[in-house]
């Protein structure tokens, strides 16, 4: 899937995983891949810029931890990304129900 489909829609999508629990960021890379039946793959250079916007926002807090003599910096939800989440589905589904009339086809 090109990236400019997915422009102003990740970071919702990114709050999408971190809902169920926390992750370290190449598990977020992976389950957005699993999660889109492999159409999005993104690069770490384009994830993780995003996840520090979403902390920097308080949307999501990280943390660093040690796992096999490695660094690595994991995320979690905070409230108040459980309410942009919420907002951000709301948004989607008034959007596709809209694009879909335009088109023609049945909302999904």
């Amino acid at each position: 899937m090109k990236a400019e489909v997915l422009k102003g829609h990740l970071e919702g999508m990114l709050l999408a995983v971190l809902e169920s629990g926390e992750q370290h960021g190449y598990a977020i890379v992976e389950e957005l891949k699993s999660r889109s039946g492999g159409h999005i793959t993104l690069p770490t250079g384009t994830v993780y810029p995003a996840l520090h916007r979403l902390e920097t926002a308080g949307l999501i807090a990280g943390r660093w931890s040690v796992h096999g003599g490695r660094r690595r910096r994991s995320y979690t939800l905070t409230r108040a990304g459980k309410r942009a989440l919420s907002e951000q589905r709301s948004s989607w589904r008034e959007f596709a129900d809209v694009v879909s009339g335009v088109l023609g086809v049945e909302p999904a």
